[in-house]
């Protein structure tokens, strides 16, 4: 029985999904939520919370392994450089704590959970809530991201993928 932290960076708002793979090759949830930083706050202020966050989810849950999302082209270049220093920051306290490290695009995630690539949002996290049997669709929005991305890198192991 493997347990996964599935991460989906920003530096407002960090989505985190634990998944656990059962013997019986079914999914559940362990935990879910996000991390926040405030608005206001000086980017290296932000990136510290964000540490200190990831670092409380690590020695609380001690996951076997950690799947990230990559980060895509976005046409806003301060906001690919914001969620890059987030990710960064997030794969420092992923290394620190000696953790195997998988990354995922948006397009992986979506055909590994919707199996098809193009998936819409709410498809992606309406077979989330299915394969997790939880009786609602996770929320925030980066949450059952996360655990999108947990649920890819655990079948993506089953297969031998990554």
């Amino acid at each position: 029985m493997a347990l996964v932290l599935g991460i989906d960076p920003g530096t407002a708002t960090t989505g985190y999904g634990l998944v656990r793979s059962r013997e019986d090759g079914s999914l559940e949830s362990v935990s879910f939520g996000t991390f926040r930083t405030p608005a206001g706050a000086e980017a290296h202020h932000r990136l510290s919370m964000l540490y200190h966050q990831m670092n409380e989810v690590l020695n609380l849950h001690r996951p076997d392994s950690v799947a990230v999302e990559k980060l895509f082209f976005q046409r806003n270049i301060s906001t690919a450089i914001a969620v890059g220093q987030a990710r960064g920051v997030l794969m420092l306290a992923i290394s620190e704590a000696g953790l195997d490290l998988a990354e995922y695009t948006p397009n992986e995630v979506k055909q590994a959970v919707a199996g098809y690539g193009s998936a819409g949002k709410k498809q992606v996290q309406e077979m989330v809530r299915v394969l997790l049997a939880l009786p609602e669709i996770p929320q925030p929005d980066d949450a059952a991201d996360a655990l999108a991305i947990a649920i890819t890198h655990l079948n993506t192991q089953k297969y031998g993928e990554k």
